[in-house]
């Protein structure tokens, strides 16, 4: 089997709900996005085989394969097929997991992988305005269950015995932690400006400077009263978008490209669909067993931060060293976009990879309905 290589991941800055980027259709972001890949790598684009885009919200404005619109809005020729792909919060870390596959098995030899999600203009939950999701079926197998990840992530505190001291201590963590990566131009190479009537945004919006676990301790519970769950101490809603390009490393030498990683391992989860968030656990598990590696050998892990209880509970089964955890804070800091998230991460995860000289780095996430997707890369630049 061929390997699979990432020669270039790219992002836009991560803007708030109706912030600096609620007024750029998300196909427009998409299509700011893989311009860019194409002007860094001077690629053809005419080459690209197929376009694999995690999107998670697929009404409205993200409606009609948004996938291949964004394809046309960049300029591609029409022959450049593209795909929309919804796994939940992992989807564009399923497009990552896609595009490496078709490169492995020689059915394709250049696809970009991304997403998007512009939650301003296309809301968390707009596609419940009708029907029953989930089926009475289903649901009666839980107990009824509304299969809700804020219930989840209360549920998993309880059940790992974290208080909400410990979330909000965590969550201040992200915070700091993002604040010393954008003032260290960690992001800097990484990030595409984006052109808005307001200017050009450069930066992630969401950071909260001076955020602390006292300041956080005068939030109140968003779900349940006595709870420990809170908007500071979960993932900010965001618009953004990330691709990135995977060829093999023939290919790459043949176009004068360096390849960044290696696509070593990936695997794909379910689990308990009520605490809905703790596949990353079994995900970490499996991937590290397909790999041949232990989490000792794993130099940074991205777990995305949709509830401070996820990356806690994923660090208290795993052992991981806390130290490389989330390096760079996380989407408590500055935002989870649906559909771009996997790809943010994992551009996130290369780029720091690459500066640092860390051989491995794992990524992992959750997603609605109780699934996990996880993928270990390997440095090679």
């Amino acid at each position: 089997m061929r390997d699979a290589v990432v020669v270039q991941a790219v992002r836009t800055p991560i803007g708030k709900r109706n912030g600096v980027l609620a007024g750029v259709h998300p196909v427009e972001l998409s299509a700011v996005v893989l311009s860019e890949l194409v002007r860094r790598t001077g690629i053809d684009p005419g080459d690209i085989d197929d376009v694999q885009w995690g999107c998670v919200t697929q009404l409205g404005d993200q409606s009609s394969n948004i996938g291949r619109f964004a394809v046309l809005a960049a300029g591609w020729p029409e022959t450049v097929p593209a795909v929309t792909i919804n796994r939940a919060c992992g989807s564009s870390q399923q497009a990552l997991d896609h595009a490496a596959h078709a490169v492995m098995s020689g059915q394709q030899d250049l696809v970009v992988a991304g997403g998007v999600e512009s939650m301003s203009r296309v809301p968390l939950g707009a596609t419940r305005t009708s029907g029953l999701p989930y089926g009475p079926t289903a649901r009666s197998r839980y107990g009824g269950s509304d299969f809700n990840q804020a219930t989840g992530a209360e549920l998993i505190a309880q059940r790992w015995g974290l208080t909400r001291r410990m979330l909000d201590e965590y969550a201040a963590r992200s915070h700091q932690r993002t604040a010393i990566a954008i003032d260290s131009e960690a992001f800097t190479d990484q990030i595409v400006p984006v052109e808005t009537t307001d200017g050009m945004v450069t930066l992630d919006e969401g950071l909260r400077r001076g955020t602390t676990a006292d300041t956080l301790a005068t939030l109140k519970p968003s779900f349940d009263q006595d709870g420990t769950i809170h908007a500071g101490n979960s993932s900010q809603i965001s618009d953004g978008a990330a691709a990135l390009l995977v060829t093999t490393p023939e290919r790459a030498k043949s176009l004068g490209l360096e390849p960044l990683v290696r696509y070593h391992t990936g695997c794909v989860v379910g689990d308990d669909p009520v605490l809905v968030l703790t596949a990353p656990i079994p995900a970490t598990t499996k991937v590290l067993r397909r790999a041949g590696l232990s989490i000792d050998d794993i130099g940074a892990f991205e777990v995305n931060e949709a509830f401070a209880p996820v990356p806690l509970a994923w660090l208290a089964d795993t052992g991981a060293d806390p130290d490389r955890l989330n390096p760079l804070g996380g989407a408590i800091a500055v935002g989870h976009p649906l559909g771009a998230s996997g790809a943010i991460l994992m551009t996130r995860l290369i780029h720091h990879m690459c500066d640092n000289g860390i051989r491995y780095g794992l990524q992992t996430m959750c997603e609605g309905g109780g699934t996990a997707n996880a993928t270990i890369v390997e440095r090679v630049c």
